[in-house]
């Protein structure tokens, strides 16, 4: 059984904004990837938005139908924070789904909750059994060893530091999204100092898909961050910080490759 992961760095996804306009949706690549992998044309998808407060996973929800079941008619359902303690409601419906994602928010206390519930466990059965494990931003720090966060941030105020976050561990790696943000590539620099994980630093509009030992990047027109969609590897090695562009092309490299700490000609010395 394969084991599939696309992590998204960010984007929009056509929520609705305070001012009653709708961003862009900006994610139709990464979403139709997610449903291809499964293999099926109409498949189950289930939400977990545990790394927002439950009073506001309804409403993001909502944002996901609009998206899975209006645009690609698959069965949506989701899985709240405050059910996590019934495991045979939550094995139902891990069973049942085809597709699980996690949408963004604080990935500190995310992780916290699932460690406590034992929920990290049936999310990597759930990635062993074949399962499409995703999500964006908090949604894709999840699935790696360690990652760069906000979750300071959004919990009390925005003069709070970027954080490393222990996570899953399903992949290795110290994932970063948002990386063409202000702050994210200096706080990675800084965070893998004291890590031996590669740095995976993945830009808004961008995804890492990692199939068993193999990945690739799938990106989306990211003109309304004002970039072209990108992805970096960086890593300290004797001594230096090395960063270097990921290969963009659809076809899938190995993994190992990726994390390894093989110098090459287009790495540059920061």
């Amino acid at each position: 059984m394969s084991k599939k992961i696309i992590a998204i760095g960010g984007g929009e996804n056509g929520r609705l904004k305070l001012d009653g306009t709708k961003t862009t949706y900006e994610l139709e690549n990464q979403d139709r990837e997610i449903i291809r992998l499964t293999g099926k044309k109409y498949p189950n998808f289930l939400f977990i938005a545990h790394s927002q407060p439950l009073e506001s996973q309804e409403s993001y929800f909502q944002v996901m139908i609009n998206i899975y079941e209006k645009k690609y008619n698959c069965l949506c359902k989701d899985l709240k924070s405050d059910k996590l303690n019934d495991r045979e409601y939550v094995k139902s419906l891990i069973n049942w789904a085809d597709i699980i994602y996690e949408g963004g928010g604080n990935t500190l206390d995310m992780i916290k909750l699932w460690k406590e519930t034992g929920f990290d466990d049936i999310l990597k059965s759930a990635w062993k059994n074949g399962k499409v494990m995703c999500g964006v931003s908090a949604g894709a720090n999840c699935w790696f060893k360690e990652c760069s966060s906000d979750s300071l941030k959004i919990k009390y105020g925005s003069n709070q530091p970027l954080i490393k976050v222990d996570c899953l561990g399903f992949v290795n790696g110290l994932f970063i999204p948002h990386c063409d943000e202000s702050g994210r590539l200096e706080n990675l620099k800084d965070l893998l100092k004291t890590s031996n994980e590669i740095g995976l630093a993945i830009s808004n509009c961008t995804a890492l898909e990692i199939i068993d030992n193999e990945y690739r990047l799938i990106t989306s027109d990211a003109s309304n961050h004002n970039i072209k969609a990108y992805g970096l590897k960086a890593y300290w090695e004797n001594g230096k910080y090395l960063q270097e562009k990921i290969d963009d092309s659809l076809k899938f490299k190995s993994l190992s490759e990726l994390f390894s700490k093989k110098i090459r000609d287009n790495s540059l010395e920061l």
